[in-house]
């Protein structure tokens, strides 16, 4: 498993999107058009009485049944008596979504993977803030500004229903030679399907900088009708649509045990996988900013 795996899925992402045509507790208050002029700092205790006054935080894409945000979140209404609200929304819709409303913006924060962070930053949408724990992040896991900063990591696993499928495959091959389809979400969204692309090209002979055996095993799932790119939440898994699934450990752990620990399996196949992180992205135009800060110094 790579944690500097983040640049073979800027690769994919790249790729994907052209098939579709420090601290000691200061930190930026607010961010000129450029994202480099320097900006007056406020402390953490100036930005959490800022956050108390603006009373709330929107995000996007950090729902409370992804990777546990609804922990945070209540945190955050426990500890500074904010409202939270959010819109579940991909990496790449999450970026598209703080540039189109830029000039009437309505989120302050996104969760995107760790392939998308520099993309958010080139697009010019995103707000540096380094939180009082700077110095304890790697250096692969930031930017070095604060533009995107990752919290915490998932490995690519394969979730079987096993009232569909009673012998959950263990291989790689398993998944080729199976009689089910297997679902894994847009390659062209997110970098859960796109860290599943690499786990796939790596299992197979490929790397970083070589995907294309992963191309080529999802392209013979597909020739024999047996890949579904539906998008996976709990609805879907308890209604049995989803037989065989790529997600995130992080995802079908929460998933099997919200529904039923004794339906659905969960593992990593034999040859390995990849583990990738996820990054907080602020709205370089977030309404309520101080809010959003607070949201990542909690993360």
């Amino acid at each position: 498993m790579k944690k500097r795996s983040w640049k073979a899925a800027l690769l994919i992402s790249i790729m994907a999107l052209g098939i579709t045509a420090c601290s000691s507790g200061k930190q930026a208050a607010s961010v000129p058009e450029d994202n480099s002029a320097p900006v007056k700092e406020l402390t953490l205790g100036e930005i959490e009485k800022q956050a108390k006054q603006e009373g709330k935080v929107v995000s996007v894409g950090m729902p409370d049944n992804w990777a546990n945000w609804k922990e945070t979140w209540d945190d955050i209404a426990g500890k500074y008596g904010l409202s939270h609200s959010d819109t579940d929304l991909s990496s790449a819709e999450e970026i598209a979504k703080f540039e189109a409303e830029k000039n009437n913006p309505t989120a302050d924060i996104g969760d995107v993977g760790i392939s998308f962070g520099p993309i958010a930053k080139d697009k010019g949408v995103t707000m540096p803030y380094k939180p009082t724990h700077w110095e304890n992040i790697p250096d692969w896991a930031k930017d070095k500004d604060g533009h995107w900063v990752v919290g915490y990591q998932g490995t690519i696993a394969v979730m079987t229903d096993k009232s569909q499928v009673k012998n959950p495959p263990k291989t790689w091959n398993d998944l080729l030679t199976g009689d089910y389809k297997v679902s894994i979400t847009d390659v062209t969204k997110g970098t859960q399907a796109q860290m599943g692309v690499l786990a796939a090209a790596i299992a197979h002979g490929g790397n970083e900088a070589n995907i294309q055996p992963g191309l080529d095993f999802f392209a013979k799932l597909a020739d024999q009708n047996r890949l579904s790119t539906l998008e996976i939440n709990t609805g879907v898994l308890e209604k049995g649509e989803v037989s065989v699934a790529l997600l995130w450990d992080f995802n079908a752990l929460g998933y099997r045990d919200q529904i039923d620990p004794d339906r659905f399996e969960v593992s990593i196949l034999q040859e390995g996988s990849v583990a990738s992180g996820y990054a907080t992205i602020i709205n370089k135009y977030a309404p309520h900013p101080n809010a959003a800060k607070l949201a990542r110094e909690l993360y």
